[in-house]
């Protein structure tokens, strides 16, 4: 018995897989330790400032695989900076950018390129997942709007699956078998945050929710920039929570695939973002005036239950 695979999916695990084609690990970057570890010490800086739960998460995995978590996450960081700063995205900036981050041997005072190119050449993360999430974060200079869930999955997975592809050389992982897991968990997560943001991306000229399903539960934009919360918006928003944690539950599996020292962290991060839907519900699905969020003690009185389901999960077959 063959087993249906929805078009965004094998649309996304060809991107995935295609990455590894002609892949050959970066030179070892040469700097000296003192400025190394300057620049990981301000990517640590920058992701605390930018995302407590990317920053906890980050805090559950080994020193070594911690920092290198940190550059990651400064490397994203700057690139979605450069699309959505205050004085308008561009495209020549963009591709400037491009060109320093995936240098090899970058600039000593430029702490961000320097901890990831390091952390690039230390673990052997495929340059073309890094080259996919700038495309990915690209597309917002262009398209503030998606057709279809088809469309808005490969969105998600240039924005976010490479980040998890990319973060699973970091703390490694089995093999070519846990690719579907990480690339369905990206968009998991992307989706909570499209979830979490409507009303902040409307106001900042954009709208992420599939346009198809918006019609097919009678609404339209004219709803979301008035912040209504009706019957039609609350069966929408259900569909959509629905799906999202399906698609988590589908994830969840794979992190049984990924080295013993990250399977914590990324559970945990998995975890306090589903965590944000609960929030949604609880406040009636309004994602127009407030923003949903999962407090500090939240996230720490969650902990020791992911503990104890990450040491229970079974291997996929």
């Amino acid at each position: 018995m063959s087993l249906y695979t929805p078009p965004w999916e094998h649309r996304t695990l060809t991107w995935a897989h295609e990455a590894l084609e002609n892949h050959t690990p970066a030179e070892p970057v040469a700097a000296d330790q003192e400025a190394l570890e300057r620049a990981y010490d301000y990517c640590r800086a920058l992701t605390k400032s930018h995302s407590r739960t990317f920053y906890l998460a980050a805090s559950l995995l080994p020193w070594a695989e911690r920092r290198a978590v940190y550059a990651l996450y400064a490397f994203c960081r700057v690139t979605d900076d450069l699309v959505d700063r205050a004085d308008g995205p561009s495209q020549p900036d963009l591709d400037a950018w491009r060109q320093r981050a995936l240098a090899t041997h970058p600039a000593s005072d430029d702490p961000v390129t320097l901890a990831w190119a390091d952390t690039r050449a230390r673990y052997g993360i495929p340059r073309r997942y890094a080259e996919q999430l700038m495309e990915g974060v690209a597309c917002d200079l262009a398209q503030t709007r998606y057709a279809t869930f088809e469309d808005l999955a490969a969105y998600c997975y240039g924005v976010a699956s490479t980040v998890g592809l990319m973060t699973m050389y970091i703390v490694g992982f089995a093999g070519e078998q846990a690719i579907p897991y990480a690339v369905k968990l990206g968009i998991a997560l992307q989706l909570t945050n499209i979830l979490r943001d409507v009303g902040e991306d409307w106001r900042a000229g954009r709208c992420y929710l599939p346009q198809e399903e918006l019609a097919a539960h009678g609404l339209t934009e004219a709803d979301i920039a008035a912040g209504r919360v009706g019957s039609r918006w609350r069966a929408f928003l259900r569909f959509q929570i629905a799906r999202n944690r399906r698609l988590y539950a589908e994830a969840l599996p794979g992190i049984a695939l990924l080295g013993p020292a990250g399977r914590l962290a990324v559970a945990a991060a998995a975890e306090l973002y589903q965590a944000i839907l609960d929030d949604i519900e609880a406040h009636d699905g309004d994602v127009f005036h407030r923003r949903a969020h999962v407090s500090l003690w939240g996230k720490l009185h969650r902990l020791p239950g992911i503990w104890w389901r990450v040491r229970r999960l079974p291997r996929p077959a």
